[in-house]
């Protein structure tokens, strides 16, 4: 994949971390580890870390497939 020309705004990475906590707060609610949510979903708990720590986008199947795991809709990710 080639590089970004321009780095993200700000902005764009602070509202990335806001996902990535709204993920972590949905999961600790549902009284999950990283590992059980990452079965639940099909994805590696890594990806999951990763999410929820802010160091990846997520792409829109893995937030749907998130969602369901945690029996919410993508939009409740997204707020």
């Amino acid at each position: 994949m080639p590089a970004r020309r321009t780095p993200r705004p700000d902005w764009v990475l602070a509202r990335r971390i806001a996902l990535g906590h709204r993920i972590a707060q949905l999961r600790h609610r549902a009284d999950l580890s990283q590992e059980e949510l990452g079965n639940l979903a099909g994805l590696e708990r890594r990806s999951i870390q990763r999410y929820e720590s802010g160091e990846r986008d997520p792409q829109y199947s893995d937030l749907l497939l998130i969602a369901h795991a945690l029996r919410c809709h993508v939009t409740d990710l997204l707020c």
